[in-house]
Parts: structure tokens; C-alpha cells; sequence
């Protein structure tokens, strides 16, 4: 896979689906350069054998200087807390968007000859049908969502207008090893931490009604491999599991993986995300990507890597400045 790669960068590889993808990227025998600001990191979490170029995507001349040489770029770096985009939108925006400019015009002076962006299932909005595909209206309810399709819009016009050739992996619900626990906020890692501690989970909005697609850091990795792979420029591409499960499936399931059943609270309250967030997976699937691992086979590989006693989730979920939030 990727053999006509030689040299490829990774921004944000040190943080979470960026270092699985780095990992994986060196199995395969790559040269790998990370781009990472290691403002929410640290070095320690660069995997070994890549190489890091310490660079905010906001500083388009380092970025440059960084990008040069390189064949493949996967645009992984970005904010991707809804709640921090919330709080300090111009961050948000100025990371998220200018970020993905400076990177997109410092590949195209570079010769990059693939560019893959890793977008968000944000930038869909509250869904219109379910399940949701690639031709579901765009119309974001918070900044991260805003600042993640601006992203998408100006890979599209790098490509249209420079022939610069770019593919887009709009992630669902994605979960697993190295989730940093102050900021991520997708509910598997979270429901855990807080049930593994013996804290009852902090349920925003219904925990029947509001169903999403969660999927493995895994199962993400190998759908943008594969779209970097075989995809068409100027494509874009669903990247879930395809299965809907309920907050109260979520739970139970965290119940029988440990053994003893949770207690929860619900902030019923929030109700701008009780909604079905499920993806339809089918044309990535044309290109070969089936979901291998079960929800239930995930849990029970994360409580135990999590261990008796994890760091408890210290960021909050708001989608309105000055919500309540879990405690």
C-alpha cells in the first residue's frame, strides 16, 4: 500500500488518530515527518522512528519550510473539541481553517503529489435522513463544525483551481488508545473513564433517543489509507462504522464488559445533539473498507488498557456559551 510514497507528513501525529497513523504509516516502511505544535502534547507521544518538525499550522512560512520534499500529506492537526470552538472560536477557526490553507498552499509549492484532509462528521449538522451520506447537507451547528467544512471548501478549490490532488475522510465518532481526557469528548473513552473510577456517567441529552456511530482509531486509520490509496481526487468519503447505537446500548455494553452495572446521570437538559448521527458507509466500502472490530470487542480492549483507576474527563460538552455542562 502507498508504494509510489516514499516521504510522508503527518500534521498533528502526536496527537490521537495522528500517531495511530504515524504507526502504521512506519509498519509499511514510510519515512514519516510529524507536524506538530505539541500544544495539547508532548514529544514523548511522537512515535519512534518519525521525525518532528515542532510547527503550528498557523505559521505558514514554517509550515513550508516543513512540507518541503514531501510526497503524501495527511492533514490530521486541528482543534477538534466542539466545546474549545465554542470558548475561543477565533483558535478554533484560525487553526482549523487558515491551518488548513497554509498547509494545502505549502503542498501545492511543494509538488505534493496526495493530498488527504481528515474533516469531521460536524460539519453535517443536525441530520436531515439517516443514515447520513456524503450528499447530506452541510450546515454545522457550532464553530468546529464552521471551521472543519471551511477546510473542506478550500481543498476543493486547491483542487479545481491547481489540480492539486486532494481527498476527504469525514470521521464519525471515533475512539480508542491515547485519547487525550481533557479534551475529547466522543462518549466510549469518556463513559469508561467515568465507570472505570466508579463516577456515574454523565449522559448528555437522552440516553435512548440520541444515537451515534462510534468507530475504532483503527478502523479510521485504515479507511484513510485506503482513500489515499484509491480514492479520485476531489472525493469525499464517510469514515464510520455504519452502526447506530444508543447512549443506553453504549452503557449496558460498558455493564457487561466490566461486570458490574453503571450508575448514570443525565443532563437532560442539553438537547441540541439528541438526535441519530449514523454514517452510510457505502462508498467507501466500493473501495474496499469493511469494519472489522465489534463494539463490544473494543470496549472491553480499552477498559483494559485504561486500567482500574484512569484519569477522569476534564473537558465539557456545550453547545452554547454559558451551558451546563457534566461535573
Amino acid at each position: 500500500m502507498l508504494d509510489q510514497y516514499s516521504k510522508i507528513l503527518v500534521t498533528g501525529g502526536a496527537g490521537f488518530i495522528g500517531s495511530h497513523l504515524v504507526d502504521t504509516l512506519l509498519s509499511l516502511g514510510k519515512k514519516v515527518v510529524v507536524l506538530d505544535s505539541l500544544a495539547t502534547g508532548s514529544s514523548e507521544a511522537v512515535p519512534s522512528g518519525a521525525t518532528l518538525a515542532q510547527v503550528d499550522v498557523r505559521d505558514a512560512r514554517q509550515v513550508t519550510e516543513a512540507v518541503k520534499g514531501i510526497d503524501l500529506v495527511f492533514h490530521v492537526a486541528a482543534n477538534a473539541s466542539g466545546t474549545v470552538s465554542i470558548n475561543n472560536p477565533r483558535l478554533d477557526f484560525e487553526t482549523n481553517a487558515l491551518g488548513t490553507f497554509n498547509v494545502l498552499e505549502a503542498a501545492l509549492s511543494g509538488g505534493v503529489t496526495r493530498f488527504v484532509y481528515v474533516s469531521s462528521a460536524s460539519v453535517y449538522g443536525r441530520p436531515q435522513r439517516f443514515p447520513i451520506d456524503e450528499e447530506h447537507p452541510t450546515k454545522p451547528f457550532v464553530p468546529y463544525g464552521a471551521s472543519k467544512l471551511t477546510g473542506e471548501l478550500c481543498c476543493l478549490s486547491f483542487w479545481e483551481a491547481h489540480n492539486l490532488p486532494v481527498v476527504i475522510g469525514r470521521p464519525f465518532c471515533v475512539y480508542g488508545p491515547r485519547e487525550n481526557p481533557q479534551l475529547a469528548l466522543v462518549e466510549v473513552a469518556r463513559y469508561l473513564r467515568w465507570h472505570l473510577n466508579r463516577r456515574p456517567i454523565q449522559v448528555i441529552g437522552d440516553s435512548d433517543q440520541k444515537t451515534r456511530d462510534f468507530v475504532p482509531v483503527s478502523e479510521i486509520v485504515q479507511g484513510l489509507l485506503l482513500i489515499a490509496e484509491k480514492a479520485e481526487p476531489g472525493e469525499i468519503f464517510n469514515l464510520g462504522s455504519g452502526e447506530e447505537v444508543s447512549m443506553r446500548e453504549l452503557i449496558d455494553i460498558i455493564s457487561s464488559v466490566t461486570g458490574w452495572k453503571a450508575a448514570v446521570h443525565e443532563i437532560r437538559s442539553i438537547t441540541e445533539d439528541t438526535y441519530r448521527l449514523v454514517a452510510d458507509i457505502s462508498k467507501v466500502k466500493s473501495l474496499g473498507y469493511f469494519p472489522r472490530v465489534s463494539l463490544v470487542e473494543a470496549v472491553k480492549q480499552l477498559a483494559e488498557e485504561l486500567g482500574k483507576n484512569p484519569e477522569l474527563p476534564s473537558g465539557t460538552t456545550i453547545f452554547k456559551k454559558g451551558q451546563e455542562a457534566e461535573k
